[in-house]
C-alpha cells in the first residue's frame, strides 16, 4: 500500500488530500473547519480529516508534497519588484517581511506544522515534495477525467509565474506544452473588474457571473484597450491600467477615467445599470479568450477531449459556451478548480508522473461525486443535536425521503445534510439547501430570507441525470454544477413586449419558465445532474418529488449563509437552521420542524458573517 498525503496553503483555500494506491480517499478545505472563508492558513484540521479517515499515523504516509513551489514565487515577487522599480516599493515594503519571516523558509515552515500531526513524524525522511502551480492544477484536471487523453488547460490568477497554460494528457503522462506568465492574467483581469464592481477579490468572482445577464456588453472597446488578445487565445495586459503587480489595489486612476467612474463603494453605493453593463462586458472578454484558447488548442493537438482547472475554470458560463460550440467532443472539469484542488492535483502527480505508476480510466471519473470530506453516522448526528437541545423526530429513510419532498412541494426552504461532504465551492446534495424550483418567489426568498444575500444571485438545478434532454439544451452529464445551459423553449415563457423594456434586477420578477426560481435572466441555468450511483439518497428524494409534482427538479443552493464556508458538522446546520428563516432541517434520519424548536436557541445570522 502506498500513500500520498497532498496540501495546499498560504494563499487561499488551504486544503488537504489523501491517496492510496492512486485512489482518492478523502479531501476538504481548510474553511469548513474553521469557519473562516477561503482560510488561507496551514490546514491543520484537514489533514487531521484525511488522515483519521484513512486510519493513517503522519509517520505512515509514504510522500507528502506541496502544491507550489515557493522559491520560484519569491523569484516572482522581486523580479517584479525590479522590473516595476520605484512604482511597486509601498506594496513591496509590506510583503518583503511575511516572505523573509515565513514562505522563503516554508519547507521548515511545513516540517513543523507537520511534526504537530504525530510526534513520531521524522522530519530528516526526506519525504516532502514541491509540484508546480500550474501543473498541480493540471494534474487535478485530467488525471481524476474519464479521458485517457485530453488537451487540459488552466487559467487563475497566477502560480510561481504562469497564469494560464495548455498541456496534454494522455494515459499516464502530462506534459504543459505553452503558458502566459505574470503580469498577463485572466484571472486577475477578472479580478480586477471584481474590485471594481465592489465585489471582495478571490470570493465575489461568482457575483459579478451572475450580474453579467442583467447587462449589456457595451464597454467591449474599452477593456480592449486594456488586454490585447491574438487569434489563438495568448494574451497581454497593458500594465499601465492596473496596480495589482505594484500597488495594494487591483486598478489605478487610469482604468477608473477609462470607464468614467471610481470602483463602487458596496457600503455606500447601489449596483445600477453601469455596473452590470460592465460584469457583461468583461464577461463576454473572458468567454472570447477561453474560446479561442480551446479553438487553437483543438486545431494544433487534434484531440477530442478537454479538461480544465484553475479559478477561471468556475466560470461555468464559459464552460457551457465551449460545450455549445462543439469546439471539444467532451468537456471534463474538476469540482475543486481552485487552489483547494492544487493538494489533489500535486498527489496526482506524484503518483503518476514522478512514479510512472499505470492508469486505468474511469468511464464515470474517479473524483466519487467529489463527496470526499466528513460524514456523521446516525448515532453521531443523534447524540450531537441531543446535546444542542434540538427537539426532532427519527424516521427512516422511506419516511425521511416522502416527509421531505412532501414539504418541498408546499414551497419550504429545506436545509439537507447527507453522507460526506462535497470537496470544492458547489454543494452537490450533502450540504445543499433544497426549493421548489416551480414557486416564481423561491430565488428571491432564498437570497433574502435564508442566504442574507444579494436578489440577483441565480440558484442551480439539481436534476434526475436521465431527464436532463427533456428540460434544457444539453446533453452532457454535469454532476459538478460547471456547465450553463439554456432551459428548452417549450418550458419557457416568453417576455412581453413591456417585460422586455424593464432594465436590470427590475428584470428579476418575471416569471420565465416552468421552473422560475433556477431559470436565470438569459434563460440559462447552471446545471447539476444527480445521478443514482454517486448519491443515491439525493437522487430518490428528486424521484419522489417528480412522482408529487411531475417535476424532476429541485433547486440546490450551499447550505450557508452569505461569507459563511459550508456547513461541516451537525452543530454548523442546526447553528446555520436556528440563524435563518429554514423551515425543516433533515440530517441523516432525523427531521427537525423549526417550529418544534426552542425559541431561545433562535440565532441571527443576518450580520454573522463577514461579506464576501
Amino acid at each position: 500500500m502506498s500513500s500520498i498525503l497532498g496540501i495546499s496553503a498560504f494563499y487561499h483555500d488551504s486544503a488537504a488530500c489523501l491517496l492510496i494506491d492512486g485512489k482518492i480517499i478523502a479531501a476538504a478545505q481548510e474553511e469548513r473547519f474553521t469557519r473562516v472563508k477561503h482560510d488561507s492558513n496551514y490546514p491543520e484540521n484537514a489533514v487531521n480529516f484525511v488522515l483519521n479517515y484513512a486510519k493513517l499515523k503522519l509517520n505512515e504516509v509514504d510522500q507528502i508534497i506541496f502544491f507550489e513551489k515557493p522559491f520560484l514565487k519569491f523569484e516572482r515577487l522581486l523580479e517584479t519588484y525590479v522590473a516595476f522599480a520605484p512604482k511597486g516599493f509601498v506594496s513591496f515594503s509590506k510583503a518583503m517581511p511575511v516572505w523573509i519571516k515565513d514562505k522563503l523558509f516554508q519547507k521548515n515552515l511545513l516540517l513543523n506544522k507537520l511534526k504537530k500531526h504525530d510526534k513520531n513524524y521524522d522530519k530528516n525522511k526526506e519525504n516532502l515534495f514541491f509540484s508546480d502551480h500550474h501543473l498541480s492544477h493540471a494534474a487535478s484536471a485530467f488525471y481524476p477525467s474519464p479521458f485517457k487523453e485530453a488537451v487540459v488547460i488552466t487559467a487563475d490568477g497566477v502560480g510561481e509565474w504562469a497564469t494560464t497554460t495548455v498541456a496534454v494528457g494522455r494515459e499516464n503522462t502530462l506534459e504543459i506544452k505553452k503558458e502566459i506568465h505574470f503580469p498577463h492574467s485572466l484571472g486577475l483581469l477578472y479580478s480586477a473588474f471584481t474590485y471594481y464592481l465592489g465585489f471582495k477579490v478571490n470570493s465575489g468572482e461568482y457575483k459579478l457571473m451572475g450580474l453579467a445577464p442583467y447587462g449589456k456588453p457595451n464597454y467591449i472597446d474599452q477593456i480592449l484597450k486594456i488586454i490585447d488578445i491574438k487569434e489563438d487565445g495568448s494574451f497581454r495586459l497593458n500594465q499601465s491600467y492596473f496596480s495589482y503587480a505594484t500597488g495594494l489595489t487591483m486598478t489605478n486612476s487610469k482604468f477608473n477615467n477609462l470607464f468614467g467612474q471610481k470602483p463602487r463603494n458596496p457600503k455606500l453605493e447601489k449596483l445600477t445599470q453601469f455596473h452590470m453593463d460592465i460584469a457583461s462586458s468583461i464577461q463576454k472578454i473572458t468567454e472570447d479568450v477561453m474560446m479561442k484558447l480551446a479553438r487553437s488548442a483543438r486545431k494544433e493537438y487534434g484531440l477530442k477531449n478537454l479538461c480544465l482547472a484553475g479559478g477561471v475554470a468556475l466560470n461555468c458560463v464559459a464552460n457551457g459556451k465551449i460545450l455549445k460550440e462543439k469546439i471539444f467532443e467532451n468537456i471534463w472539469v474538476q469540482p475543486a478548480a481552485g487552489d483547494a484542488g492544487g493538494a489533489l492535483g500535486a498527489a496526482l502527480a506524484l503518483w503518476y508522473i514522478d512514479q510512472g505508476n499505470k492508469r486505468n480510466v474511469n468511464a464515470n471519473d474517479d473524483m466519487c461525486g467529489s463527496y470526499l470530506g466528513p460524514e456523521y453516522t446516525q448515532d453521531e448526528i443523534e447524540k450531537e443535536l441531543i446535546r444542542l437541545g434540538a427537539n426532532f423526530k427519527k424516521l427512516n429513510e422511506e419516511e425521511i425521503i416522502f416527509e421531505t419532498s412532501n414539504d418541498l412541494s408546499k414551497g419550504e426552504a429545506i436545509g439537507w445534510f447527507q453522507g460526506r461532504m462535497e470537496f470544492g465551492p458547489r454543494a452537490l446534495g450533502g450540504r445543499s439547501i433544497l426549493g421548489d424550483p416551480r414557486s416564481p418567489n423561491m430565488q428571491k426568498n432564498l437570497n433574502l430570507k435564508v442566504k442574507y444575500r444579494e436578489s440577483f444571485r441565480p440558484f442551480a438545478p439539481s436534476i434526475l441525470a436521465e431527464e436532463l434532454g427533456n428540460w434544457f439544451n444539453i446533453t452532457s452529464n454535469s454532476p459538478y454544477m460547471l456547465l450553463v445551459s439554456e432551459v428548452k423553449k417549450d418550458k419557457c415563457i416568453p417576455m412581453t413586449d413591456d417585460e422586455k423594456k424593464l432594465f436590470g434586477i427590475e428584470k428579476l420578477n418575471i416569471k420565465r419558465s416552468e421552473v422560475p426560481a433556477i431559470t436565470h435572466v438569459d434563460y440559462s441555468a447552471r446545471i447539476q445532474t444527480v445521478h443514482e450511483n454517486t448519491n443515491p439518497k439525493y437522487y430518490k428524494l428528486i424521484k419522489k418529488f417528480k412522482e408529487i409534482t411531475g417535476c424532476p427538479i429541485l433547486v440546490n443552493t450551499s447550505f450557508n449563509v452569505r461569507g459563511e464556508p459550508i456547513v461541516n458538522t451537525p452543530e454548523d446546520a442546526f447553528n446555520c437552521f436556528m440563524g435563518t428563516e429554514l423551515d425543516k432541517l433533515i440530517i441523516g434520519n432525523c427531521y427537525l420542524n423549526k417550529k418544534d424548536q426552542n425559541k431561545s436557541l433562535k440565532k441571527d445570522y443576518s450580520k454573522e458573517f463577514k461579506l464576501d
